[in-house]
């Protein structure tokens, strides 16, 4: 149940005292919106990039935006194990990325990219204007600044 602390309370009254119940600070999930027009940029960018020729999807453009603006962790990892290591990373997502930067002494350097699902506002933020602009550049046609400031105001 989601609700103020009187609503709660008078749930809680009415509900089964043998019952056990846990009450948490109710923290809104992240906007669709922004992530829904973040998905509606990757698209139509990819769209306007196969018309040359190659064909780039919409999971392309996303996970090349992820590699230019997002987060990583830097990470050395064993040779023998980083297949494994790095299927474990990827499982968590579609833009949860691996990124190998260098191998010695049977160990790879790598950096370690997360999600948009793990992004806070201002992450979410640069993320959208990496593909606002790169839309752009293609003339493509995009949301204003304040739409755009809109969508991103309920992220996180």
């Amino acid at each position: 149940m989601i609700g103020t602390r009187d609503k709660v309370i008078q749930y809680l009254l009415e509900q089964d005292c043998s019952k056990k119940y846990e009450v948490k600070d109710y923290k809104p999930k992240r906007s669709l919106n922004a992530n829904g027009y973040c998905w509606v940029l990757c698209d139509s960018i990819a769209k306007e990039l196969s018309k040359e020729g190659s064909i780039t999807t919409k999971e392309d453009v996303y996970r090349d935006s992820i590699l230019q603006i997002g987060t990583f962790e830097p990470m050395i990892w064993e040779e023998k194990n980083f297949e494994k290591c790095k299927g474990i990373w990827q499982k968590q997502g579609l833009g949860f990325l691996v990124q190998e930067v260098a191998r010695k002494n049977k160990c790879v350097k790598v950096h370690c990219y997360y999600g948009s699902s793990t992004y806070d506002s201002k992450e979410m933020s640069l993320l959208i204007q990496s593909l606002v602009e790169l839309a752009e550049s293609l003339n493509l046609e995009t949301k204003s600044k304040s739409e755009i400031d809109s969508l991103l105001r309920s992220w996180k």
